[in-house]
C-alpha cells in the first residue's frame, strides 16, 4: 500500500500478568542481533529511565526494559519448558562487546523481571543470556525448578528478593557467578533479600559454554584463561541485606567457592549451608567478607556478618594458594560463625616466605578472595576480626606439604576449635594466634589442649 509504513520489528517479549508463556520441546526463542553503533531503529527496547541510574550500581542492574523477555509490576506469571531461550544476539556487557550494553537498541538480559509477585520458572533452559540470564529485582513469590543455564556471564541474579525457592537447577557460568542473591539499591530504596531456599543445585565453571547444555561436558585446557567463576554468591551488591536463607545439597564444579560478601551497609544474617560438595576449586572454596566499599547512600554504617552456619561440607582438590577466608575489618567484626563437619583438601606446596606474608586491610576494596594478595600465610583458614566462632569436626588436608599455619587467628574474640585435624606435617603451626581473647582447642591431634584467655602472639 503507497505510503504505508514498514512493518516495526520488535525484539522484545513482553510478559503480561496471568499469563504463561510455554515452550514446548525443540522451541527455541531465538535472540536477534543487535544493531550497529549509531543506529536506532530494529533493536530491543530502550533501557527505561531510572532516577538512580548508574549511581549505586552498573548499568545491568539498574535497567530492565532491554532485554529479550522482561516484565514489571506483573502478577502471577510464570515462563515453562522444556524449550529453550537462546540469547545469540544479546551484549555480554561493557568491555565484552560492540556496540556496548548501553548503547540504544542493545539486549542485555534474557529475562528480567521488576516488582512482579507470584513467579513460576520451570524446566527450561538459557544458552548464552547476556550479563544474566535472569535478573529478578523486587520479585516475591517465586519458584525457579528445573532450570538448566549455560552462559557467558551471571546465571541467574535474585535481587531484592522475598519469598522464594531455587531448586534443581544446573549453571555453568564461566565467566560470572552462577546463582547470586543480591540486594542493591536499584529501586531507588534498600530492600532485603530474604526467606530464600536454594537446594540440590548444580554450579560449575569449568565447562566450555554450550557444552554443559548439550551434555558434552568439554572442559577448558589449563591455557585458555577463563575466570572459572561459576559459584554461589551473596552480593557484591548489599545495600539492603540478606535474611533467612538457606542454601542446602549443592554441588559446585570447577569454580570458585561459597561467598558471602557485606560491604555496602548491609545486614548478612541467619545463613545456613548445609551438604555442599566442592570439587576443583580455583580460589577460596569459603569467602565471608565484611567490608566497608559503601556504595549507597552517605551515612549508612559499615553493616554486619553474623550467625552463620556452615555443615557437611566438602571441599576437594582446591588450588590451595587461598585457604578459606573469614575477615572483617578493624572495627567490624564478623561474628556467630559455626562450622562442623568440614573438610577441605587442596594442593598445597606453599613456601616458609608466603608463611609471614601479611596480607593488607583493603576496607574500601571490591570483595574478591584474591584482594588480600595471589597467596595468604594460611592453607586452612585465614581469620581477621572475628568474633565468637565454633569449629568442630574439621579437616585439613593438603597433597604437597604446606609450610603455612593451617589455621591463621587474628584479632578475634571467642574461638572454639573442636577435634581439628591436620596433615601431620603441621606439628607446631596448626594454629597461628595474634591478639585472640578466649581461645580454646581440645582433641586436636599434635596439638594440646588448651584454654587461653588472652594471647598476644603464638603458635600451636
Amino acid at each position: 500500500m503507497r505510503g504505508a509504513r514498514p512493518p516495526r520489528t520488535y525484539r522484545a517479549i513482553h510478559l503480561k500478568s496471568n499469563v504463561v508463556l510455554h515452550l514446548e520441546p525443540g522451541a527455541t526463542i531465538l535472540a536477534a542481533e543487535t544493531p550497529m553503533e549509531g543506529t536506532t531503529s530494529g533493536g530491543y527496547d530502550a533501557a527505561e529511565a531510572n532516577a538512580g541510574d548508574n549511581k549505586f550500581q552498573d548499568y545491568g542492574h539498574s535497567h530492565w526494559h532491554n532485554s529479550l523477555i522482561w516484565g514489571e509490576e506483573l502478577h502471577n506469571i510464570g515462563i515453562v519448558g522444556p524449550g529453550l531461550i537462546y540469547g545469540r544476539g544479546l551484549s555480554r556487557g561493557a568491555g565484552h562487546d560492540t556496540p556496548r550494553a548501553e548503547a540504544p537498541g542493545v539486549g542485555n538480559k534474557a529475562i528480567a523481571l521488576k516488582n512482579c509477585r507470584n513467579v513460576l520458572l520451570k524446566d527450561f533452559a538459557i544458552l548464552k543470556g547476556g550479563p544474566f540470564g535472569l535478573l529478578a529485582t523486587g520479585v516475591d513469590n517465586f519458584q525457579i525448578h528445573g532450570l538448566t543455564i549455560d552462559t557467558n556471564r551471571d546465571g541467574m541474579d535474585l535481587d531484592c528478593c522475598r519469598n522464594g525457592h531455587v531448586s534443581d537447577c544446573s549453571v555453568n557460568s564461566p565467566w560470572d557467578d552462577a546463582i547470586c542473591p543480591k540486594s542493591s539499591f536499584a529501586l531507588g530504596y534498600a530492600r532485603s533479600t530474604e526467606n530464600i531456599t536454594i537446594a540440590n543445585c548444580y554450579v560449575a565453571g569449568c565447562y566450555e559454554v554450550g557444552t554443559l547444555l548439550d551434555g558434552t561436558f568439554k572442559k577448558y585446557g589449563p591455557d585458555v584463561r577463563v575466570p572459572r567463576t561459576g559459584r554461589i554468591k551473596f552480593g557484591t551488591e548489599s545495600n539492603g541485606g540478606f535474611k533467612n536463607i538457606t542454601v542446602s545439597n549443592c554441588i559446585f564444579e570447577g569454580c570458585n567457592g561459597i561467598a558471602l560478601e557485606s560491604v555496602d551497609g548491609a545486614l548478612l544474617e541467619d545463613v545456613t549451608f548445609n551438604n555442599i560438595t566442592m570439587r576443583d576449586i580455583s580460589g577460596s572454596p569459603i569467602f565471608l567478607r565484611l567490608g566497608a566499599r559503601m556504595r549507597g547512600p552517605q551515612g549508612i554504617p559499615v553493616g554486619a556478618l553474623h550467625r552463620i552456619m556452615l555443615n557437611n561440607i566438602v571441599s576437594y582438590n582446591a588450588a590451595g594458594h587461598l585457604p578459606a577466608i573469614i575477615s572483617g575489618i578493624p572495627g567490624h567484626a564478623i561474628e556467630e560463625v559455626k562450622i562442623s563437619n568440614l573438610y577441605l583438601q587442596h594442593r598445597g606446596g606453599a613456601s616458609k616466605e608466603m608463611a609471614a606474608f601479611q596480607p593488607p586491610e583493603d576496607e574500601t576494596k571490591y570483595p574478591d578472595p584474591h584482594m588480600f594478595g595471589p597467596e595468604l600465610p594460611a592453607h586452612g583458614f585465614y581469620i581477621r576480626h572475628a568474633k565468637n566462632l565454633e569449629f568442630s569436626n574439621v579437616e585439613v588436608a593438603c597433597e604437597a606439604p604446606d609450610e603455612r599455619s593451617a589455621f591463621v587467628v587474628n584479632d578475634v574474640q571467642g574461638a572454639d576449635f573442636f577435634r581439628i585435624k591436620t596433615p601431620p606435617e603441621s606439628r607446631g603451626r596448626v594454629f597461628s594466634l595474634t591478639n585472640v581473647t578466649d581461645f580454646r582447642t581440645v582433641a586436636a591431634p599434635g596439638v594440646k589442649d588448651a584454654q587461653l584467655d588472652r594471647v598476644e602472639a603464638k603458635a600451636l
